[in-house]
């Protein structure tokens, strides 16, 4: 069946579409530097994500999205359920695995001990309560890592914030802010030392360039090439640990 387009005509995401034989909605976006059609599950919004070349019409691109069903439905029957919370439950930090647990008489001040989060208080709220130690803890990790990577590097940082960005696991602006995904707390830490050194070193290099790459390797410590690929490897499984606001 033909795709119907009421999204947007211009360079920009359209509000996500629905297609006839998709399960998940179609987000087109018109990216002026893509050369092909390219079909992505984004797994944390549950849309589809169509990035679509100037010189193909939006009608065409969305048949073609259409045809994708059998690469779709494979790539869904891939997904793994969305991890939560919840007092049982254990989660990647740091390099090893922890416990999360509840116990209503501790205090709401989430604490770690021999490989478990202990959490008392409520159990309602108990799932935002170790989401803001996480937020802290990476906040204070990273921040203590890029500092000191900046001080070899011989460069000065405004600024360390975490977010969680749906697809970006670091960003730097030329103004020295920094800002880390929240997410690298449960990565390994050689693919958190990675994602550090490669913002930091856009501090004195804001592209990537032989300059950059030569910076970024001495501040890694060695080639990054295994940690960039490790981060490839375990991304989606950190972006499926539910962390509410």
């Amino acid at each position: 069946m033909p795709a119907i387009w009421n999204g947007i005509l211009s360079t920009g995401r359209s509000e996500p579409l629905t297609l006839a034989g998709l399960a998940w909605p179609v987000e087109l976006q018109v990216n002026p530097r893509a050369r092909h059609l390219r079909l992505r599950l984004d797994e944390r919004r549950g849309v589809l994500r169509l990035t679509c070349p100037p010189r193909i019409g939006r009608r065409a691109a969305l048949d073609w999205a259409s045809g994708q069903r059998d690469w779709v439905e494979f790539q869904l029957s891939q997904v793994e359920a969305e991890q939560l919370l919840l007092p049982g439950s254990i989660v990647p930090l740091n390099g090893e695995e922890v416990r999360l647990e509840w116990r209503p008489g501790l205090s709401r001040q989430v604490r770690k001990e021999d490989g478990i989060l202990w959490c008392g208080g409520p159990l309602e709220g108990f799932d935002r309560r170790i989401a803001r130690w996480f937020r802290a803890e990476a906040l204070r990790l990273l921040s203590n890592e890029a500092a000191a990577m900046a001080t070899r590097a011989n460069v000065t940082i405004a600024a360390v914030s975490v977010g969680d960005a749906t697809t970006r696991w670091g960003s730097c602006s030329a103004s020295g802010r920094i800002r880390f995904n929240v997410r690298l707390l449960f990565a390994p830490p050689e693919v958190r030392r990675y994602v550090v050194a490669h913002e930091v070193a856009h501090r004195r290099h804001m592209d990537h360039g032989a300059a950059f790459h030569a910076l970024e390797t001495q501040l890694f410590g060695g080639p990054v090439g295994p940690a960039r690929s490790a981060l490839r490897r375990v991304g989606p499984g950190l972006k499926r640990i539910r962390l509410p606001r």
